[in-house]
Formats: structure tokens, C-alpha cells, sequence
């Protein structure tokens, strides 16, 4: 083992939220390759455990989409020490609550216990990370699992299938373009065998990291760590993720999604954008604030005055941009109009209303008072344990340190209006972007 460093995250901001309290973070590498993060959080004698696969939807094999999803259901089954289907159980009969999670750039897996339970976590999630027992009948149980889970949470909501065919749409070539749950045939299409190939060479200690956040000491959670994750054997298949790349878009794309479930249509428009990049994440912090500008805090925003207030055309607008993402994701906006006014006429009105921010800049108000908000939800975050493990985690998965999580508050609080004005101009170019119509099967845009 080797530790990293220390680091004390401190994100202090004017007025009431400046008394927030630091957190230690203390991060090693254990000899397989295993990374350990532990953040110390002393309120209470409880422990978030958390381990994270460098793997997500984006990562599968091509034709194999949904593998990742369907791989984090088969991981609750058995082992040779852990019965089949009494991993969560376990959990619950030492009073703890557990769960996983996938997305595009990982796979997670966590459980909240009292501190003295730890141990006991541990031993379990290192079992599974390489001794997981699978045959065909588990294989078959979940794969109608995932596929139920599919039909009640995409198949059953418009808005969901609809922002499927978006992001095919936006990405012609990286894998962000495939669900996450994956298409219907291919997951259908998967066995056993795959399964067993994909947890092979992805679930191993050198392509994980143990976020640890809780009432514990760093020593005391590296010498558990050492005891339990240290002697499994690292994968060989491990490499730098090298995914496909979006090519230059060149021309800007639309479509229209009809449903006759639709209660409210909206216009939705989304742009490739850069995400946060370790060491240099400036421009990453513009775009966050720049969506905050435009479109947080509901009519607070400019969309929402403009659109809701002034011009009384719509019911909703908004703005979205994260940048917590491995590669390049989107900054999107959109409005809900009033019954009576077509999604053309919304379009106009979203598109008038850009044009004259970047003419007129942004209002310094607006600005301190998005910086206000964004810096007090930071902060408000540290408050829930599962939200700081989850927030590194998060940011490790998709190529960022402990030491740009702990920048970023500074980062957000040195945004210019030059910034912002400069990422705007950069990123809102219509030729990289998907314009989407979302309404009722009889409806026209008109």
C-alpha cells in the first residue's frame, strides 16, 4: 500500500453557509490497484460503504447493450460463502439498508451500517467482487427482471422513450447514444456466458474504488481494506477506457416524438458540451452556471422571466447541464408551453430569448445569485453521508481526483461573466445540436 494524500475540503461561501464544516478525505492504493477513499464524517456512528466499478453502459461490448445494468442485478446473487438472494437480507439483519446503482461510466454498490458492522460489509463485497456463482437459472430470473423493470420504467413513460430516440439522435457514435437499460432484442439476446466474460474482466480490485464515509479513522478503514480487498487478484483485461468519439456534427438534427399518453408537450434542445477535465475545470464551472442563469430556480431564471412572467407562454423552463461524465455529455434547455401555443411558437420564444443574453450578457444579480445557490446546494450536500460517498465516487468514476472534487466550490465561486459569455458562444452553436418536439399522437407542431 501507498497512501495518496490527505486533503481537508473546506467550501466556504459569504453570509450563514460560512461556518460549514470541513471534511477530511484521505485516499490510498492498495498493492492490487485498488483505490481507497475515506472521508471522515463524525455526526453520527454510522458508516456509508461504497464500492465502485469503473465499468458502465458505455463501456459493454458492442451488441451487448444492457449488460452492465443486467450484470449489478445478477451481483445479489450467491457465492460460495454468501447463500443465493442472502446478500441484502444479511445486510438488513445487522440493520443496515443496501442498494446499486448503473450509469453510463459506472457501477456501484453500497451499504449504510452502524460503524461496527463495517467488517462485516467488507468481507461480504469483496467476496462477490471475485467469487460470484452464477448458472443459467439465475440468468434467465433476472433477465425477466430487467426486462419488467424496462417495460414499467421506459416502455410505460413517453417522456423516457422520447429521450431515448434523443440521445440516439445527439450521439451517432459513442456509446452515450445506447440506454442504459439497454435495447429490448439485445438484452432479450443476452446468456449466461456473457455475463460471466463482462464480470471476468471488469469486476476486479484494479478497477474499483472503496468510498468509505463515515465515523471512522483513515488507518483504521486501510487496515480493513488491506485484510479484505487486498488479496484479490487484479484483472489483466484492465485498460484505459477508450471509447468511440462523437466526429465533428456538422449540421443540426430534429425530430419529433408522438405519443397519445402525452399530457403536456414541450420542446427540448440539447448541444454536445464539454465535461469537467481533471486539473482544468473552468470552463466546466461556466456552463454549470451559465445553466443556472438561464434556467434554474424556476422564474428566477432568465427563461423562467421571460417566458413565464413577461410573455406568459409557458408553464415550465429550464436549463440542464452536469459535466459529470467520463466524456463529452450535452447542455440542454427547454419550455412546456401554455395550452393554446404551439411548440414552433416555444421554440421562437426559447430561441429570442438566447439570442438576447448573449447580446446583453449576464445580469450580475442573477449571476451572484446563482452562484449563492449552486455553492449553498454544495454544502448541503456534505450534510448527507451517502451524499458525500456518492459525490466521490461519482467524480472518481469519471476521471476526476479527490483534489478537483475538493477545487470545485473555489472553482464555481471564480466564474466571470466573461467565462460564462465565452462557454455560451463555445457550446450553443445550432449546428451541434438535437431539437426535439415531444406531443400527442393527433398533434402537429402548429
Amino acid at each position: 500500500m501507498r497512501s495518496i494524500f490527505g486533503l481537508a475540503l473546506a467550501a466556504t461561501i459569504c453570509g450563514p453557509m460560512a461556518s460549514a464544516q470541513q471534511v477530511p478525505v484521505t485516499s490510498y492504493m492498495l498493492e492490487n490497484g485498488m483505490e481507497v477513499v475515506v472521508i471522515e464524517d463524525h455526526r453520527a456512528p454510522i458508516v456509508t460503504h461504497m464500492v465502485w466499478y469503473r465499468v458502465g453502459a458505455a463501456d459493454e461490448p458492442v451488441g451487448k447493450s444492457g449488460i452492465a445494468h443486467f450484470l449489478e442485478h445478477l451481483m445479489f446473487k450467491g457465492t460460495a460463502t454468501v447463500p443465493d438472494g442472502q446478500f441484502s437480507p444479511i445486510v438488513e439483519a445487522n440493520g443496515g439498508d443496501d442498494n446499486a446503482f448503473t450509469s453510463q461510466d459506472y457501477t456501484a454498490y453500497y451499504q449504510q451500517v452502524a460503524v461496527d458492522r463495517l467488517p462485516l460489509m467488507m468481507e461480504m463485497e469483496a467476496d462477490r467482487m471475485r467469487g460470484l456463482i452464477l448458472d443459467d437459472a439465475d440468468m434467465l430470473t433476472e433477465l425477466d427482471v430487467v426486462l419488467e423493470e424496462r417495460a414499467l420504467r421506459t416502455d410505460s413513460d413517453p417522456g423516457a422513450l422520447f429521450g431515448e430516440q434523443r440521445d440516439a439522435a445527439q450521439f451517432l457514435n459513442h456509446p452515450y447514444g445506447t440506454p442504459v437499460i439497454g435495447w429490448p432484442d439485445e438484452v432479450n439476446a443476452l446468456t449466461l456466458q456473457d455475463a460471466l466474460d463482462f464480470y471476468g474482466v471488469f469486476y476486479a480490485p484494479n478497477n474499483a474504488i472503496l468510498v468509505v464515509a463515515g465515523d471512522v479513522q483513515p488507518e483504521d478503514v486501510l487496515a480493513l481494506a488491506e485484510q479484505h480487498y487486498g488479496p484479490l487478484k487484479p484483472s489483466e483485461g484492465i485498460s484505459k477506457r477508450m471509447r468511440p468519439q462523437e466526429p465533428p456534427q456538422r449540421a443540426a438534427r430534429r425530430l419529433v416524438y408522438n405519443d397519445p399518453r402525452v399530457a403536456s408537450p414541450y420542446v427540448i434542445r440539447s448541444y454536445l458540451a464539454p465535461n469537467r477535465q481533471a486539473g482544468d475545470q473552468t470552463q466546466a464551472a461556466a456552463l454549470s452556471l451559465l445553466a443556472d442563469v438561464l434556467g434554474g430556480g424556476g422564474i428566477t431564471s432568465l427563461l423562467g422571466q421571460r417566458l413565464q412572467i413577461e410573455e406568459d407562454i409557458a408553464l415550465a423552463s429550464g436549463a440542464f447541464y452536469s459535466g459529470l461524465s467520463y466524456d463529452p455529455d450535452t447542455f440542454g434547455m427547454y419550455v412546456v408551453p401554455k395550452p393554446g401555443i404551439s411548440l414552433e411558437a416555444a421554440e421562437a420564444r426559447m430561441d429570442a430569448t438566447l439570442e438576447y443574453f448573449l447580446k446583453t450578457g449576464v445580469d450580475p444579480a442573477r449571476l451572484a445569485r446563482s452562484k449563492a445557490s449552486i455553492l449553498a446546494s454544495e454544502i448541503y450536500a456534505m450534510d448527507s453521508q451517502s451524499g458525500l460517498a456518492r459525490r466521490y465516487g461519482a467524480a472518481l468514476t469519471s476521471g476526476l481526483t479527490v483534489a478537483d472534487v475538493a477545487a470545485w466550490p473555489d472553482i464555481l465561486q471564480a466564474v466571470t461573466e466573461a467565462d460564462i459569455l465565452a462557454a455560451a458562444q463555445d457550446v450553443l452553436d445550432i449546428r451541434r445540436s438535437v431539437t426535439g418536439y415531444l406531443m400527442g399522437e393527433k398533434e402537429t407542431g402548429q
